[in-house]
């Protein structure tokens, strides 16, 4: 839970500072505002936890790097390009996982469950999601080259959280209607009628 809200922090903050301080200020001062945001959050997960987490550091990273570009170029741009190079990089961990038989998806059921769902299930539920992942970063990207701070802005919060909930009903819908039908029938790694 504590990651989750900190994740929540992360990648909100710096976006709705940059939002605000591009909006009455040069792009150099709204940039840098949106870089120490992150670095602030680092530094109060640090505090409060006693460590950082892994995707903390990581969308810091990208702010960090992206904000330089931004205050060397003077163009806002580079900044507000975070959301599609995180989704290009995440997605990419996730494939590769995917490809090499150990999901996280996988991963964390097993960790969290004592009787997790069926491997096949949850690996096809995370190729899905790594295709989502990629596509709105892709589409995030174009935002931030096409559309105002205002639109990137809403894209980046509450318009990622509508897409995600319409992928995750339609993902519901698509796995139930797979495990009715008996697509998803649980067979041991073994089994040469197992279909995943």
């Amino acid at each position: 839970m504590k990651s989750n809200r900190h994740f929540f922090l992360i990648s909100f903050l710096p976006a709705v500072a940059y939002w605000y301080l591009e909006a009455n200020y040069p792009v150099r001062i709204a940039v840098a505002g949106g870089v120490a945001l992150a670095l602030i959050e680092l530094l109060v997960e640090r505090v409060v936890t006693s460590h950082l987490h892994t995707l903390s550091k990581f969308n810091a990273m990208i702010i960090l790097i992206l904000g330089v570009m931004a205050l060397m170029d003077d163009e806002g741009l580079w900044f507000r390009l975070q959301p599609f190079f995180t989704g290009i990089i995440i997605s990419s961990f996730l494939f590769y996982r995917i490809y090499r038989g150990n999901g996280l998806l996988v991963e964390m059921a097993h960790d969290l469950n004592r009787h997790p769902p069926p491997k096949n299930l949850l690996q096809t539920m995370e190729l899905h999601l790594s295709f989502f992942i990629l596509l709105y970063g892709f589409w995030m990207g174009w935002v931030a080259w096409k559309l105002s701070t205002d639109q990137w802005l809403f894209y980046k919060t509450a318009g990622f959280y509508l897409a995600f909930l319409i992928f995750l009903i339609g993902e519901l819908f698509y796995l139930r209607r797979k495990v009715v039908t008996g697509t998803f029938i649980h067979r041991p790694a073994g089994d040469p009628n197992r279909r995943f």
